[in-house]
């Protein structure tokens, strides 16, 4: 199923799917926003029903789904190789798990977990600067959050190596993933690391214990608190502990110090260590992004088609980061949003109109974001494809 090889019709299934998702389909009917004006003409596809989207997606098998991922593999190689890969010589892919809340007996996969709501709980590998998801696994509802991380990551390893094998890897976890055969795993595929791991379990918090009262270091916390980072080792490797408290009046109800700990590999000071495992909190974001549209509901009863949508709308939403990315779409300390992308760049209140036999797209007057679409636009047009 690799775009080359897909047969025309399959084709124009899978991209009316992602394409719609792309303009913030998250059902079935959705796919019909694509029917309305003259969608269909800049798409340079015929756009298929939603009635016939629904039977194709029933048909996939787990198979089929995985080769979903060798889509997503081209796509992503043909974005880096117009500029959307790496520049820095680092990359950092955030590992996370989130909750796709479904209803209904009849979701295959739809089970009870930690959260007591019937959901799918996928896996995400997410990239830090610019939301791109690297990959992701549809998991059933009950699935435990580590469960499959490690093949998880050797795919995805393998596919960023693919594309870039000089390029140095951090990945970075909650405390959900750890564990040693993880971190062996990491260390025997030269991949950094910044994993959290459980504060509260006996050794570690023996480990915590030992460090000098002198060795903390103040960091800025909120108003009416205050934190401090410090290291010491765990099993021979690196351990940042941050400790927070409260003080004034809200001090009276948790007067103890509450730690949080990680082990990493990196190096530099322990506030740089702390910094960069907090900066983790970017993968909420992309996560967001990508749930408050396609994931927003997972439409079939049948577990491999909902693993077809989650992977198109993995695609989806990789599209609208390549196209920011390279559009040179930007705003101040992070990505730019998914919401805002389609607000500002794809849902259009526009109209193509036949200009002296030119068809050209027709915007409102006094269109606040003009100016950044024209830019993008033009740039994007600007690229060079590779060829072969």
């Amino acid at each position: 199923m690799a775009p080359g090889s897909v047969e025309p019709t399959r084709r124009a299934k899978i991209l009316t799917l992602v394409h719609a998702m792309t303009a913030g389909a998250n059902h079935i009917d959705h796919l019909d926003i694509l029917r309305a004006g003259a969608s269909q003409a800049v798409l340079g596809h015929k756009v298929m029903a939603p009635s016939t989207i629904g039977t194709f997606l029933r048909a996939f098998t787990f198979g089929n789904v995985r080769q979903l991922d060798s889509v997503l593999d081209t796509a992503l190689e043909r974005a880096w190789a117009l500029g959307a890969g790496p520049k820095d010589g680092q990359l950092v892919i955030d590992i996370d798990s989130t909750i796709c809340e479904v209803h209904g007996i009849k979701k295959q996969g739809g089970n009870f977990g930690y959260t007591k709501c019937r959901a799918y709980h996928p896996i995400l590998g997410v990239r830090e600067d610019t939301g791109e998801m690297l990959g992701g696994r549809l998991r059933k509802g009950s699935a435990n959050t580590g469960r499959g991380v490690r093949p998880f990551i050797s795919d995805t390893i393998a596919r960023v190596r693919r594309r870039d094998p000089t390029t140095e890897i951090v990945m970075r976890f909650d405390s959900g993933y750890w564990s040693n055969e993880t971190i062996s795993l990491l260390e025997k595929l030269d991949v950094r690391y910044s994993m959290a791991i459980r504060a509260g379990t006996k050794a570690v918090k023996e480990a915590i214990e030992e460090i000098d009262e002198d060795a903390w270091t103040a960091i800025p916390y909120t108003p009416g608190g205050e934190a401090a980072v410090a290291e010491t080792t765990y099993g021979g490797r690196r351990l940042v502990v941050r400790r927070t408290r409260l003080l004034g009046k809200q001090g009276e109800l948790w007067p103890n110090w509450r730690y949080f700990a990680f082990l990493t590999d990196m190096g530099g000071t322990t506030v740089e260590a702390d910094q960069f495992q907090r900066n983790r909190a970017v993968i909420e974001l992309a996560i967001r992004g990508i749930k408050d549209s396609a994931l927003e509901h997972l439409p079939s009863g049948d577990f491999s088609a909902n693993g077809a949508w989650f992977a198109s709308a993995m695609l989806a939403h990789n599209l609208l980061r390549w196209s920011a990315r390279l559009g040179e779409i930007t705003t101040a300390g992070t990505f730019v949003a998914s919401a805002t992308m389609r607000t500002r760049f794809i849902s259009i209140p526009a109209r193509l109109v036949n200009v002296s036999g030119r068809i050209t797209l027709r915007g409102p007057r006094h269109w606040p974001w003009a100016n950044k679409f024209l830019h993008a636009l033009g740039t994007l047009r600007a690229l060079q494809p590779a060829t072969g």
